[in-house]
């Protein structure tokens, strides 16, 4: 707990707070960011249930299957072959917008369906499994910033 000897010890410290602010802005919008790219590429390869508006993934096809044993790629791994698709998921940030998404164009298929391919996304469950993740990146990193002390790694035990 910071203790202020006065008004203006005070008053400075707002100001300093409010000179770090697009920073502190800045760190967490690319850090969360970050965790919900990390959730969706862990996502791939692996059989995922319904969240939110999302359907559960259908297992794969006997023909997909055959053809990914021929080829000797992991079986029972949707989404995942050779691990491109996986390593084209990326975060992007500035300021405090951020992106998440796939430079594979084969992953809208995925993500949204097609007339031969059920619906698998990834985008969407991604975010709904981060959001408390998300939310303790925000708050301990708002805390510790308030507190005036390490925003840029606060420690797991400030908050949650």
């Amino acid at each position: 707990m910071i203790e202020f000897k006065s008004p203006g010890a005070f008053a400075l410290h707002l100001t300093k707070l409010a000179a770090a602010q697009p920073a502190v802005d800045e760190h967490v919008t690319k850090s969360m960011a970050e965790e919900v790219r990390a959730t969706a590429a862990g996502m791939i390869g692996i059989y995922q249930d319904a969240v939110g508006p999302y359907p559960k993934w259908e297992e794969l096809a006997d023909s997909t299957e055959k053809e990914k044993q021929r080829l000797g790629y992991p079986l029972e791994a949707p989404l995942y072959r050779t691990g491109e698709m996986k390593k084209s998921i990326q975060a992007s940030s500035d300021r405090n917008k951020a992106a998440v998404g796939s430079t594979d164009q084969k992953m809208v298929y995925h993500e949204l369906g097609t007339l031969h391919i059920p619906p698998r996304p990834v985008f969407g469950p991604a975010a709904i499994h981060s959001a408390p993740r998300v939310r303790k990146i925000a708050a301990r990193t708002v805390y510790a910033w308030l507190c005036g002390i390490g925003w840029r790694r606060p420690k797991k035990n400030l908050i949650g």
